[in-house]
């Protein structure tokens, strides 16, 4: 009995060991590989989300509150919540609501989205170099970019056994899914409240306040913030409350292009 029982536990061990060397090359290496990839990914992971544990906080409080105001001017619960997931540039999705309750104007919506969410043109070539040789990743990574997101990926130095793909991957979907998290929970949880929502609308005034302000705070020259009021406030008087945004931010751009033509102008002269 016992022999036998070797005997039927060998050939089991040489029935294995021959299914082991049929396979081919190149399944062992994709098994490898995925092993490896998962352990990277797992320690990019541990890496990554301390470091976005504030941006969640924020992007909560922001995320709720935008929900609130949507549903608040009229739009259905789960309105809020696809504009977060597809949209997903912050500021921006205030003023589409803004701009979904006003008269149908598609080329000054695209002239304002696009003065509002210029900067990313910036955001894109400064990570070039960064996102461009992650395959696959690049693709998410380009989509959920946003401000916070870019804070963290363009200035992080990374230990070594840190992999760099899986950090910027980690970073951006978290951050995604904190803010579209968010404005569910506002636009879920505001048909639960029973108290009345009117002047909710100025939670947008009063984003836009706190990053004025926060620019005053930390910024080491305030002659654009300063000249970006006055052109504000001058326009607002000029042309009044309903036309002043978009000549606003036009006459901005064209002072800052002639300040920056100035500028190298003076730089190429002393460097002559």
């Amino acid at each position: 009995m016992k022999s036998d029982e070797c005997n039927n536990s060998r050939e089991k061990i040489k029935e294995k060991e021959s299914v082991k060397e049929n396979v081919p090359d190149n399944v062992k290496n994709s098994v490898k590989n995925s092993v490896k990839n998962n352990g990277k990914g797992w320690e990019a992971f541990r890496y990554a989300f301390p470091l976005t544990v504030p941006i969640c906080a924020s992007f909560l409080f922001l995320g709720i509150s935008y929900g609130l105001y949507a549903v608040g001017q009229g739009l259905p619960w789960y309105l809020p919540f696809l504009m977060s997931a597809t949209i997903f540039a912050g500021s921006m999705e205030f003023v589409t609501v803004a701009l979904l309750a006003a008269p149908f104007d598609p080329l000054g919506a695209f002239v304002l989205a696009f003065m509002v969410n210029g900067r990313h043109i910036f955001y894109g070539l400064t990570m070039l170099t960064r996102y461009g040789p992650l395959d696959w990743k690049k693709y998410p990574l380009i989509y959920g970019m946003c401000d916070e997101t870019f804070a963290i990926n363009a200035t992080i130095n990374l230990p070594s056994q840190i992999d760099k793909g899986w950090f910027y991957l980690h970073v951006t979907w978290l951050n995604y899914l904190y803010w579209v998290g968010g404005v569910a929970l506002g636009a879920v949880g505001s048909h639960f409240l029973t108290f009345d929502m009117k002047g909710i609308e100025f939670i947008l005034t009063a984003l836009f306040a706190v990053i004025f302000l926060d620019m005053l705070l930390t910024a080491k020259k305030y002659q654009s913030g300063l000249i970006g009021l006055a052109v504000a406030l001058s326009m607002l008087y000029i042309l009044g409350p309903n036309l002043f945004i978009l000549p606003a931010m036009l006459v901005m751009v064209l002072i800052f292009c002639g300040l920056f033509w100035w500028d190298s102008k003076d730089r190429r002269e002393s460097e002559l």
